[in-house]
């Protein structure tokens, strides 16, 4: 809901320079405590996690209209990021114990049918809030569906076996908290690929702009509704036809959409490359998070779920400081930052590809 305004909110601060940090910032928080979160989620249980992370969402969407400096924001961005950082982890580690193994992948697509509709519907109504209300209405909305989340996980049973009170003692991580070496493949595709959507989350509400486009949140909201449309009609693939090659649809996917944005900047393609974007989200967060719970030990699921969002927090943290970087008010110098991310989706395709070769397994 946020997103496709918050850029403008900080270059009216006078913070134009540092919008890359406006995801890169929230990210860097997410990476910095999914292996508390993995941590956390296997010792006391997966309710309590999803609980603080959405307490988290509902307190910083509350601050932001009472901070009016850059420094000021730019922390309360660093703070919010404890959010995604812990509620993801657990509501997929919570997902994954509930559901058999041979339909993870379509629950994995279920589920990210609920994530899709709430990211399709949130920035055209933040949008429309900002535009009508004003940016405060936005903040205040955005807190109150975060306090909703609260309410359902109160009525949710938790599904660790065995569970231990809280101690600070446990917010100790030891190396082997901090990587689960059996998603090491998932990690570097997860990576790759989700360099460019810190790159599209920085700077497509600047393109946006330029096309003429005064609603921000719609290329967003485009995308996401094709990802829906490919998790309603293709949510069992990877359970059918296995991860890996479906992964690589994906990353062809994405080279395509990001190639086409950077090539040209009409509305057409602009809303062409929405369309893959989603496809190829559509297809990629589900089989990689079914792939993830694959390879992982029952006993450490929660950490191999955390490495593989610190893959994608970094993925798109990295992604969204460089380009806001790169960009640096230049409009000139956005297309490069399309290219770039199209190679990395290539770089993927040539990893899965060898993958597929020197890996026969039925998953794969």
């Amino acid at each position: 809901m946020m997103i496709p305004e918050l850029p403008d909110y900080l270059t009216a601060m006078g913070g134009q320079p540092y919008i890359g940090l406006i995801i890169a910032l929230f990210t860097f928080t997410a990476g910095l405590s999914r292996p508390f979160s993995g941590k956390l989620t296997d010792t006391i249980g997966r309710v309590p996690v999803m609980a603080f992370g959405s307490l988290v969402c509902c307190v910083a969407s509350l601050f932001y209209p009472f901070v009016h400096v850059v420094w000021g924001f730019l922390l309360l961005r660093f703070l919010h990021g404890f959010s995604t950082g812990t509620k993801p982890t657990a509501t997929a580690a919570y997902v994954a114990d509930i559901i058999p193994e041979n339909r993870r992948g379509e629950a994995a697509g279920m589920l990210g049918i609920f994530t899709a509709t709430g990211m399709s519907l949130g920035p055209a109504i933040g949008s429309y809030l900002t535009m009508s209300m004003g940016i405060n209405p936005m903040f205040f909305v955005s807190s109150a569906f975060a306090l909703l989340s609260i309410l359902i996980l109160l009525n949710m049973k938790e599904t660790l076996v065995q569970t231990e009170r809280f101690r600070f003692s446990m917010l100790k991580i030891s190396r082997s908290d901090l990587f689960e070496p059996r998603v090491l493949n998932v990690f570097v595709v997860m990576f790759a690929v989700s360099f460019s959507s810190g790159v599209i989350l920085t700077l497509i509400p600047d393109v946006s702009k330029t096309l003429g486009i005064h609603n921000k949140g719609l290329f967003f909201t485009v995308y996401t509704i094709a990802s829906l449309v490919v998790r309603v009609f293709a949510s069992k693939s990877s359970d059918v036809y296995g991860r890996v090659p479906v992964m690589i649809v994906s990353s062809i996917l994405l080279a395509l959409g990001m190639g086409i944005l950077g090539v040209s900047q009409s509305v057409w393609s602009f809303w062409t490359a929405a369309i893959l974007f989603g496809f190829s989200w559509g297809l990629n967060t589900p089989t990689l998070t079914a792939w993830t719970i694959d390879l992982s030990h029952p006993d450490y699921r929660g950490r191999a779920l955390a490495t593989m969002y610190i893959a994608l927090e970094a993925g798109i943290g990295v992604g969204a400081w460089w380009s806001g970087w790169w960009y640096g008010g230049k409009l000139a110098n956005i297309p490069v930052a399309f290219y770039v991310s199209s190679v990395l989706a290539l770089a993927s395709l040539g990893y899965l590809v060898w993958w597929k070769r020197t890996h026969r397994t039925v998953v794969g």
